[in-house]
């Protein structure tokens, strides 16, 4: 492995964007034989699914862990230190983040003094310090301290919250350092754009129309009436039922940007047609896929 890499890390669910996502990284650097790609799927961590069904801590309440929930890669997000040997630098995105710009930049990025940058996940004061770690540059030497594996355990003991571990809540602020939101854009495209993060679930552009397969963050904590009909509904449903079907993005231009990635993979071969249409079986790919790849445009000229 180079001293250079970018982690995808995935589950079934993903596994068409985590491609997608891939094959984006390597086009639009012009630096692509420089760095690797490597992905971090969930199947080959059986320390998740050694917790199925299990309780865990999350924003102060429990919930219960699902492998086959569209998330449940994100534990792993931690882990890409470990995997560099302590060496060197590592690109940590999820699976539904695609390269606009060229993200060595970031491999040459000056770092100062932090161990790990990622952007401000939200622009509220009280969240200023929260870090977005589904985009993280990681000075891996710097995060020997990191220990997912032991972090996701202990999240069912309740001496962890999820939530707070998915923003650093409880690292050392003197390692970290923040990047700017273009490199982790969430639902925004435009000519600053480096790095897309199509970070709203339900209007995910591969995903229209399918039934929704993730649980949603829980906003009525403090609702107990709501809280109570939403338990209600699960037990009765199920964990997705009655959550409704995935929506059409909002924006046409990032649609339009994931299928020409994707229709540029069928072309190369990155991706087969045999595998999106297996996607489409399974409900993680939309039913329409190959008549909005037949509509979409060709993407300009590819990084040199």
């Amino acid at each position: 492995m180079k001293d250079r890499c970018v982690f995808i890390h995935t589950n079934e669910r993903q596994w068409l964007g985590a491609l997608v996502a891939e094959y984006s990284f390597r086009r639009n650097s012009a630096h692509a034989d420089e760095f690797d790609v490597q992905f971090i799927h969930t199947k080959n961590h059986p320390y998740l699914a050694a917790k199925e069904g299990q309780t865990f801590l999350r924003g102060g309440t429990t919930r219960v862990w699902q492998m086959d929930d569209l998330q449940s890669f994100t534990p792993l997000r931690f882990l890409p230190p470990k995997l560099m040997s302590w060496q060197g630098r590592a690109v940590l995105t999820d699976p539904d983040i695609f390269a606009v710009g060229d993200i060595f930049e970031l491999f040459e990025r000056d770092m100062g003094s932090a161990a790990v940058m990622g952007r401000r996940r939200s622009a509220k004061a009280d969240k200023a310090d929260q870090v977005a770690t589904s985009v993280m540059l990681m000075e891996c030497a710097k995060l020997r301290h990191w220990d997912a594996e032991a972090e996701f355990d202990a999240l069912f003991r309740r001496e962890q919250d999820y939530k707070e571990w998915m923003v650093l809540a409880h690292e050392n602020p003197e390692n970290i350092g923040f990047l700017e939101d273009y490199w982790n854009d969430f639902d925004h495209l435009d000519a600053n754009t480096r790095l897309l993060h199509n970070t709203k679930r339900k209007t995910q552009p591969w995903k229209t129309g399918l039934p929704v397969d993730y649980t949603p963050a829980d906003k009525f904590k403090n609702k107990p009436v709501l809280a109570s009909a939403n338990r209600l509904r699960a037990r009765v449903f199920g964990e997705y039922g009655l959550l409704g079907r995935y929506k059409q993005h909002p924006d046409q231009q990032q649609e339009s940007f994931f299928f020409g990635l994707l229709k540029e993979c069928l072309e190369v071969g990155h991706v087969t047609e045999a595998l999106v249409r297996d996607e489409i079986d399974r409900n993680h790919v939309r039913h329409d896929a190959f008549e909005v790849l037949a509509r979409t445009p060709k993407l300009e000229t590819r990084a040199a």
